[in-house]
């Protein structure tokens, strides 16, 4: 019915079987960014925010996240991640946060750094809304993934490598 892997050919959704698939080192990585007013993002920058501090905690609750992308999205497998790290960059009108996620399995950790990123990015939220309401987290996109049957990819290409 359908190329996409999720849909068998009565459109009905199910969990991929992976069972046939190559074990393979595989990594991604994930981006997003949450902008603010001046006085949130020196709140952040200067460690002022009332909860503590918020890149740390983003970051651990990014990393945390990361590990329970199966629970959150109904058809990933669970993996066993070999790597999480998250980067946040804070400047004068907000927080890009970069995820990057590895394991070596039989299928993508693409998931597992846009939950990671998109967590950390939400945490930030959280931790300064007092100070700003308003916040837009946005360009949540894939930066890249390597590994598996279709290799490697790169937002800059736009498309495989």
């Amino acid at each position: 019915m359908s190329e996409l892997t999720h849909l068998d050919e009565a459109g009905a959704a199910h969990m991929v079987d992976v069972a046939g698939k190559a074990v393979t080192s595989r990594e991604a990585v994930a981006t997003g960014r949450i902008t603010m007013i001046a006085e949130a993002a020196a709140a952040i920058h200067n460690g002022a925010a009332k909860k503590g501090d918020v890149l740390a905690v983003a970051r651990v609750a990014g990393i945390m996240a990361a590990k329970r992308t199966s629970e959150l999205i109904p058809l990933c497998h669970p993996l066993p991640l070999t790597r999480v790290s998250l980067d946040l960059a804070a400047d004068e009108s907000g927080v890009t946060v970069t995820a990057t996620c590895a394991t070596e399995g039989k299928t993508g950790v693409e998931m597992e750094a846009f939950i990671a990123a998109t967590v950390a990015l939400l945490t930030v939220y959280d931790m300064v809304k007092a100070v700003d309401k308003a916040m837009v987290i946005g360009d949540v996109r894939l930066l890249s993934k390597t590994g598996g049957k279709s290799g490697e990819w790169r937002a800059e290409t736009l498309g495989p490598v």
